[in-house]
């Protein structure tokens, strides 16, 4: 993707993020990836109280010293990276071009609520924040999505399964 592209997406997205109702309108025509074969989740079965949530997101979230998503390919970038939520919050940073996230680059909580599920674990409310959380770009299309679908996403659930988390919470971007 050329510089002019990734110009022309930030203003969409600062355009979307300053006006609303275009923001809406540019919502209207997209078209969701449907699951037809159930329900993509799974019910809880232990209490909140006693299991350890992972986090999720789609905000384009990584680690300043990890590679960067690829921002140059238009369908985006299938691949995740590992977060390691025992390192400073501030060794955290967003690479994507499809949203204005100034208000999460002043506070990443906004789409990796991490302070947030610390505070309902010391609380009581969670038993405990898995140490390791992933991140994804939201924006998936093309080929990709099936590399999301049948790679990706299986080898983040495989790992989150190794991990013992009992549920996940998903922060989009």
């Amino acid at each position: 993707m050329s510089l002019i592209s990734r110009l022309k997406n930030r203003g969409l997205a600062a355009l979307a993020t300053a006006f609303p109702a275009l923001g809406e309108r540019f919502a209207a025509g997209y078209r969701a990836e449907r699951q037809d074969d159930g329900v993509p989740w799974a019910p809880v079965r232990r209490p909140l109280a006693g299991s350890t949530i992972a986090l999720v997101t789609t905000a384009g979230v990584h680690h300043r010293d990890q590679q960067a998503y690829d921002m140059h390919d238009h369908d985006g970038d299938p691949s995740f990276r590992e977060l390691d939520f025992e390192r400073p919050l501030d060794s955290l940073m967003i690479t994507h071009d499809y949203y204005d996230h100034a208000d999460a680059d002043r506070d990443l909580n906004v789409v990796l609520p991490v302070e947030r599920l610390r505070e309902l674990a010391a609380g009581g409310e969670i038993g405990a924040v898995a140490r390791l959380g992933y991140g994804f770009m939201g924006h998936i299309t093309g080929p990709h999505l099936e590399t999301l679908k049948r790679r990706t996403a299986p080898e983040v659930a495989a790992r989150l399964k190794k991990a013992r988390v009992d549920a996940v919470l998903l922060a989009p971007g």
